[in-house]
């Protein structure tokens, strides 16, 4: 990593340094990702020897009925762990869906990139944003984001990288920012999307454990979740202009495998021209999506309750869209601007973008292995139900038990990634117990939110770690597995310690979480 010696660095800065160095020894994702399945492969083995097992009640996601489960370590060494071993590697891949995310993200990515709509945007952006306000810009654009789910992963981050190297800062503060936006406030947003519909359906089946007519809606954490985004867009910029820019110090490009260079300080005829008949695809693009979306009975809304936001076909296929947005306005860019002209041309760029994913299609093949085996042994499962019990247990008041389930939803979320299958888990536990403390499902809800997020920005198991490296390798050909946790420890810490207390003062001060 480049750094300039401008100033005596800090304790804080010499420690991530180290974490950095430290880290970035570690060998190649993939080896590592051989390793935990090692690792996961004999622990199974071991306790699955112990009989470790626990017994939990739970909701179940397809009839929404609370249940009773006995979990028990599976060993992966056992008759059945071995058959799983050898029968599951194509299908534990095939289930891997943020392969498929990726791919279709990079089609009508490739196409906006090598069309030059991205530089011209990224051009357009810098020119009439003052410089102070670009950080701001993109953090808060991408905690808004996750509407889309992963896509923001796909889209935001490497575009927030590209931006700070247009306006000539270093880029890797960028993919910084824009990692930190997508990740550490992933449950959170000043929109409903469809994750809320799911959360809140599990919330209210254990809700009526206690109280059959106590029922929250879709918008029960609006308020919470409008001050939340407002909140962390203010905290992760500040945080990568005060800590991690000056950090990295000054970008030398000579480190890059090469990237978007800077930019001057108008845009071009061809550009202009360009953007405009991009413009004119994505109205066109717009008024078909209009059709398919707005009447009543179109075909993207729910076929059996007419909904259009939730569980719909639009919501559902959301990535369809994405992908279409980019890959129109870079073809009507391309023309615009004479850069890509025929539908060859267009195919061209789309095999060059997917060639480039070569080596990551292929780390997401081992990656997909361990969270399949990890998974199929319940590792998670009981470390998360033991954890639970003792938190149960603890016999405290009520804020402190909701500050300790946000820490222990924080912990096993560096284990168990996905939002649902844990609140699956934790919501009937803790939304009746909390209940009969006084707590309002909304309260238990918001500090799952909380305490979901912040970690999947420094989790190995968040599949889109790895690729994050692969953007920064980029910029740097040096960069490892130590860059990126380095760069993301200072997000990681302080949202997690920030927003909580934010949440603490909102419950001390009983204002309404939502509608």
């Amino acid at each position: 990593m480049a750094t300039a010696n401008v100033a005596p660095k800090t304790a804080m800065q010499r420690f991530l340094d180290g974490v950095e160095k430290v880290g970035n020894m570690v060998p190649h994702p993939v080896v590592i990702f051989l390793i935990l399945i090692g690792i996961v492969i004999v622990l199974s083995a071991v306790l699955g020897a112990f009989g470790a097992a626990v017994s939990f009640e739970r909701i179940n996601p397809d009839t929404h009925e609370i249940e009773r489960a006995s979990t028990a370590i599976n060993s992966l060494l056992s008759v059945e762990g071995l058959r799983f071993l050898y029968s599951s590697l194509v299908p534990n891949f095939m289930s891997f869906t943020a392969v498929g995310l990726m791919i279709a993200a990079m089609i009508g990515a490739g196409v906006a990139e090598e069309s030059g709509l991205v530089t011209a945007l990224i051009h357009k952006l810098v020119v009439v944003s003052p410089r102070w306000a670009l950080t701001y810009i993109l953090a808060f654009v991408g905690i808004l984001a996750s509407i889309a789910a992963d896509a923001g992963y796909l889209v935001l981050i490497p575009l927030a990288g590209v931006a700070y190297l247009a306006v000539g800062r270093h880029p890797l503060a960028g993919l910084a920012l824009g990692f930190a936006a997508v990740a550490g406030a992933f449950t959170v947003n000043m929109l409903i999307k469809p994750l809320d519909a799911v959360l809140v359906e599990f919330t209210n089946d254990a809700a009526h454990l206690v109280d059959p007519a106590r029922s929250i809606g879709l918008a029960s954490n609006v308020w919470f979740s409008i001050a939340s985004v407002l909140f962390l867009t203010v905290l992760i910029a500040l945080i990568t202009d005060r800590m991690i820019a000056p950090r990295l110090g000054e970008y030398n490009p000579q480190t890059a495998e090469g990237g978007v260079q800077s930019q001057g300080a108008t845009l071009s005829d061809r550009e202009s021209r360009g953007l405009r008949f991009a413009l004119y695809g994505l109205i066109g693009l717009l008024v078909v999506f209009l059709l398919l979306t707005i009447p009543s009975g179109a075909p993207l809304r729910n076929p059996d309750t007419g909904e259009l936001i939730g569980n719909s076909p639009f919501m559902n296929g959301l990535i369809a869209l994405i992908m279409l947005v980019f890959l129109v306005t870079g073809w009507t860019y391309g023309i615009g601007a004479g850069t890509m002209r025929t539908l060859a041309e267009v195919i061209a760029a789309i095999e060059k973008s997917i060639k480039n994913m070569g080596g990551t299609i292929f780390l997401f093949f081992v990656l997909s292995q361990f969270v399949a085996y990890f998974t199929y042994t319940n590792i998670g499962t009981v470390m998360a139900l033991s954890l639970s019990g003792m938190l149960q247990a603890a016999n405290v008041g009520a804020l402190p038990l909701l500050i300790g389930f946000i820490v222990v939803v924080a912990i096993i979320d560096l284990l168990l990634t996905g939002a649902i299958a844990k609140w699956a888990i934790f919501a009937p536990v803790f939304v009746p117990l909390l209940m009969k403390l006084g707590v309002e499902p909304e309260a238990v809800l918001a500090a799952y939110r909380v305490g979901d997020s912040p970690m999947n920005a420094i989790t190995p198991l968040n599949a889109y770690f790895a690729l994050v490296v692969g953007f920064a390798q980029k910029y740097d050909k040096s960069a490892g597995v130590g860059t990126i946790v380095s760069l993301m420890l200072p997000y990681v810490v302080l949202i997690f310690v920030l927003w909580t207390g934010l949440f603490a003062v909102w419950k001390a001060l009983g204002l309404p979480w939502g509608l």
